[in-house]
């Protein structure tokens, strides 16, 4: 009975363990995620190809590691349900600006962030999504908060 008991536990220990384990093993290795899915968006007369990180991993590496990014790209964050979602820019090597995206596809606030730092960025009310592009690609283009995002999640 005794053994029966410890035999259990340490399976319910080992069980609960495995998620920590692949993730560990899943971690950042210094290279950037090339391979996610993608998604063709638009804000205004813009058109964007961004790439879809929707699972807690593709979130937590983001735009880690990536020496540059093309114009027109970006990487989309989608949560599951809506919340103050809080970015900071560690490992990440390039300057960008986060769109903090309602359902609806409008933009609630915009954040510049530094490279390399570990400041949080938030949005200013509950969001599902947010949209990084390299620094200064929404103020070219005067876009800000209330303009609107079509295609993909926003249709």
């Amino acid at each position: 009975m005794v053994f029966a008991s410890r035999f259990w536990r340490t399976a319910l220990l080992c069980a609960a363990l495995i998620p920590y384990a692949l993730a560990a093993r899943a971690q950042p290795d210094g290279q950037p995620q090339t391979d996610l899915p993608r998604a063709q968006l638009t804000v205004g007369m813009y058109r964007l190809d961004v790439q879809v990180a929707s699972t807690p991993l593709q979130r937590e590496i983001g735009l880690m590691f990536r020496r540059q990014m093309p114009d027109r790209e970006g990487m989309l964050f989608v949560f599951e349900r809506p919340g103050v979602q809080c970015f900071w820019m560690k490992n990440t090597l390039i300057p960008l600006t986060a769109a903090f995206i309602a359902d609806d596809g409008r933009i609630v606030n915009l954040a510049d962030m530094a490279p390399q730092t570990e400041t949080g960025h938030c949005s200013a009310k509950p969001v599902r999504y947010v949209l990084e592009m390299n620094q200064g690609w929404f103020a070219q283009r005067h876009l800000a908060a209330g303009s609107k995002l079509s295609g993909g999640p926003f249709r």
